[in-house]
């Protein structure tokens, strides 16, 4: 809840969240203390320990019950994300919408999932079985402030365990929106829990009586969460973006290509760990990619994000629009040219908006390249041929996801096994689905969200076995 008329003196620590389209304070907060967090973890240790591990068929009762109340305030959650941080809000539905269908599809198969598997050793019967860990701490980003929620409370609270989320400062109030859904269908008390605060508290969430930690956002903030929990022996997953790889081969279909390079880039004003960020494409059809490419960017709609004609809103705060602006006349300077885009839009007055850019002569060195641009610009190399386009493709600190286009399945299927990424999409950008493990390699991160593989990164994995008689032949542990 709004904490705003609650504070205990003027020297409280508040937060407060801005529209980025209208540059407007939304609201404010009284930041949660160190004491209080470790009350709302105690409580869901109790709801853990006395309720919800122990009937997983009121679990999935419940996770049916939510995936409904968030369909059916879909417009108001919607309309929440797009103030806080200014997706066009036919992206805000898409993504409330998506977060119903992963909460039913682990409330179907949760149950599955989690069965004992039987295994044939020299016991008399050896059993897997998968139980909750406990307590899981869940440090979130504001760029899908539902989904990478509820993309891991999904599995998560369905396999027993019970959840305390720290929301991104900036979409504060879709983390509270969160519990309050869950609220509405009576959850138990103590089982989902959003904390109010910055990135202030993360530590004491961290340092708190939490089994676990699961974590979103950048690398230098990734590697002090996972410091920090591992000095405690505490299991951690992270998902630290990446700098995704959009392969075009001669044999594409360029038309086809093009529309997903749109898609890829510039969902989410650009703002997606996801998100196509390099534009390899082989040199025999690189000239009608790019032209379509940049048609086709020119057709986007840039503007007020409440609107449902409205393709791209505002990059989420000021901060982020100097970055990309940044970016971009550094790029210039180093010798990238400008196809289109490149500025503030010029007709708005206030907002974050940026104009969608798409830059060609790009070397595989420049800034634009080896970091990850979070916001709506396209770096696009010429690769003179396949493999040339694989080794750049790997030439990263990155390995979250990667799609090539190519009307030659069986030579995608080869070429898919070289890409250095968690991720692989063949003619379609990439996209986290339910159904299947979701996470990167090397600087993108570890640990696996989403699919059964997800739902057991927060299970104790238990081997039991039934023997007759002591077993004399075992001489090392």
């Amino acid at each position: 809840m709004n904490q705003e008329g609650n504070r205990s003196s003027a020297s409280t620590a508040e937060l407060k969240t801005i529209n980025p389209a209208t540059e407007e304070v939304i609201d404010r907060y009284e930041i949660i203390t160190k004491e209080q967090i470790n009350d709302k973890v105690k409580k869901a240790r109790i709801a853990f320990d006395e309720e919800w591990n122990k009937d997983i068929n009121k679990r999935i009762d419940f996770i049916h019950d939510f995936a409904n109340e968030l369909r059916k305030n879909k417009e108001n959650l919607a309309k929440t994300a797009t103030n806080e941080m200014g997706k066009a809000i036919k992206e805000a539905k898409s993504e409330v919408e998506k977060c119903a269908w992963a909460m039913e599809y682990f409330a179907d198969n949760g149950k599955i999932f989690a069965t004992d598997e039987i295994i044939n050793t020299d016991a008399r019967k050896t059993f897997v079985t998968f139980q909750p860990l406990g307590v899981i701490g869940s440090i979130m980003p504001w760029n899908f402030p539902y989904w990478q929620a509820l993309r891991f409370a999904a599995p998560s609270l369905m396999i027993g365990n019970t959840i305390v989320l720290k929301p991104a400062s900036a979409t504060m109030q879709c983390g509270i929106e969160i519990e309050k859904a869950f609220n509405k269908v009576g959850l138990p008390e103590g089982v989902f829990q959003t904390l109010i605060g910055d990135s202030s508290i993360a530590e004491s969430l961290i340092d708190s009586d939490i089994n676990a930690v699961t974590f979103t956002g950048s690398i230098s903030a990734g590697a002090k969460v996972a410091q920090r929990a591992t000095s405690q022996v505490k299991k951690t997953v992270l998902e630290l973006g990446g700098s995704d790889p959009f392969i075009v081969f001669e044999d594409a279909d360029i038309e086809k290509a093009s529309d997903g390079a749109v898609k890829g880039r510039f969902i989410n004003c650009g703002q997606s760990c996801i998100a196509s960020k390099r534009f390899i494409i082989v040199k025999k059809i690189a000239n009608e990619f790019i032209e379509k490419f940049v048609q086709k960017t020119e057709k986007l709609r840039v503007g007020d994000p409440l609107s449902d004609d409205t393709d791209i809103g505002p990059l989420v705060n000021s901060k982020s629009l100097e970055s990309i602006d940044s970016v971009v006349k550094d790029s210039i300077k180093e010798g990238a040219e400008l196809l289109t885009g490149g500025e503030r839009l010029k007709n708005k007055n206030k907002g974050y908006f940026y104009r969608p850019t798409v830059f060609k002569n790009i070397s595989p060195k420049m800034h634009i390249v080896q970091e990850e641009v979070f916001g709506p610009v396209a770096p696009i190399i010429i690769a003179d041929d396949e493999m040339q386009a694989i080794k750049l493709a790997n030439d990263t600190q990155y390995g979250l996801g990667a799609c090539m286009w190519t009307e030659d399945l069986d030579k995608a299927e080869n070429l898919s096994r070289l890409i250095q990424s968690g991720i692989v999409s063949v003619n379609n950008v990439v996209a986290s689905d339910p159904r299947v493990p979701f996470g990167g390699v090397k600087k993108s991160g570890f640990g696996r969200e989403l699919s059964r593989y997800g739902m057991l990164e927060f299970a104790n994995i238990k081997s039991v076995r039934f023997y007759d008689k002591l077993v004399d032949y075992h001489h090392v542990e």
